[in-house]
């Protein structure tokens, strides 16, 4: 959709205005809303989202004096503090140890389990902790056991998932 203030460029800022109960809405290009002044809606906000994760990470990890280097991507644990932002993906290999409480602290999980995480259910087993899915190993035997239509122990393992949840 074109520019509704110049009519020659591409619009990728969307204005909406309710003035006196009246809706409006306007498409803008940048130059445009760079002019109108919506380019700067928000001064104070930073999109510097490495700044706020250094935040996490500069409290969480440990301060380290003999500096240990990714051996793919040379980034070190004083690194990842200072920048917030971990160098590849390696790097959670080099300094899982340090990196997974901090993960943990952040996220609540140490494994993806997608976007919508009701729909498929993944057993992940974290070959360095040895921690297991509980949830999800419940949640297969609760659909197993009402397939075979044992209902006393779906039961059980009802009641067991909602425990373990919390």
């Amino acid at each position: 959709m074109l520019c509704q203030h110049c009519k020659q460029h591409e619009a990728t800022t969307v204005v909406k205005t309710m003035i006196n109960g009246k809706y409006e809405e306007h498409r803008l290009c940048p130059k445009c809303a760079h002019e109108l002044g919506y380019d700067k809606m928000f001064p104070d906000f930073s999109a510097d989202f490495g700044g706020l994760l250094s935040g996490f990470f500069s409290n969480a990890l440990p301060a380290v004096s003999g500096a240990t280097h990714c051996s793919s991507c040379g980034s070190t644990l004083n690194d990842i503090k200072r920048t917030g932002k971990v160098g590849c993906a390696d790097c959670y290999d080099t300094f899982f140890d340090e990196l997974l409480p901090t993960i943990r602290s952040v996220h609540g999980n140490t494994f993806h389990k997608g976007k919508h995480p009701g729909d498929i259910e993944y057993t992940v087993n974290d070959e360095k902790t040895g921690d297991t899915d509980k949830l999800t190993k419940l949640r297969d035997e609760l659909k197993k056991a009402i397939a075979d239509e044992n209902f006393e122990r779906a039961a059980q393992l009802r009641d067991e998932i909602k425990e373990a949840e919390g």
